[in-house]
């Protein structure tokens, strides 16, 4: 019942945002706040979070760091697989679920995959794209503090997918229930350790870092879902590689 109610109000929530005036590449009315919000993520990123990346790549072997990842995947299928069945994808939902089973069992709850090998590959889906499947606009682009940037309903559909996770609804003690937020955590902390150079590109040699991270989430973000109906495509990375 508790995830019933949450979608409804996350139907509600992307009902209510904005659209993207036509034509245009994106839609930010919040400018000023998102960039206030950028300054302090960026911060956060040189005081705290690269310097935590750095050491945790470097005491951790990439084959723990994965298997760590492995884990916060194979928890986010569930909700994997009720979103391909919301957005009437039966065979995605059929092999999520299948997925799902063999790595519960015979990847010992996902620290390993299995389920690869047998076929079974990632196909990751979000309460995101199941918004924009049942025709919810993109809204205003949001930069979040700690998170990043997201569209409201990006942002939206992020909510829903953690009451989701069927680790939400498990009534675990301390350690146990800091597995979903720790995994997630250490799931960011090893992409930001991963692609270090593309980041610190982006954040620290861009002229202007905000409209560079806007442009390549957007246009990223557009070509996961196949969103065609935003204005022609930019390559997201002409200014970091061109002369």
């Amino acid at each position: 019942m508790r995830a019933v109610a949450v979608m409804g109000l996350a139907l509600a929530l992307s009902a209510c945002t904005a659209s993207s005036p036509p034509g245009s590449e994106f839609n930010d009315p919040y400018e000023s706040v998102n960039r206030d919000v950028h300054a302090f993520n960026k911060e956060f990123d040189r005081v705290v979070f690269r310097p935590v990346s750095r050491a945790y790549g470097t005491v951790l072997p990439r084959y723990v760091r994965q298997r760590l990842n492995n884990v916060q995947s194979h928890f986010s299928l569930p909700a994997d697989t009720i979103n391909a069945g919301l957005q009437g994808r039966g065979e995605n939902t059929v092999h999520n679920f299948f997925r799902f089973l063999v790595n519960s069992t015979v990847g010992v709850l996902g620290i390993f995959d299995p389920a690869t090998s047998l076929g079974l590959e990632d196909r990751s889906t979000d309460f995101g794209e199941t918004l924009f499947v049942w025709g919810a606009g993109e809204g205003a682009y949001l930069e979040v503090p700690l998170f990043g940037p997201y569209t409201q309903r990006a942002l939206v559909g992020e909510v829903v997918d953690v009451f989701l996770n069927p680790l939400s609804f498990i009534g675990l003690d301390a350690p146990e229930s800091y597995i979903p937020a720790g995994t997630y955590v250490t799931e960011a902390v090893d992409y930001r350790y991963e692609f270090a150079d593309t980041v610190d590109n982006v954040l620290y040699e861009s002229a202007d870092s905000y409209a560079q991270l806007r442009l390549i989430y957007l246009d990223n973000r557009r070509f996961q879902l196949g969103d065609t109906s935003s204005a022609a495509a930019i390559d997201p990375y002409e200014e970091l590689y061109g002369e």
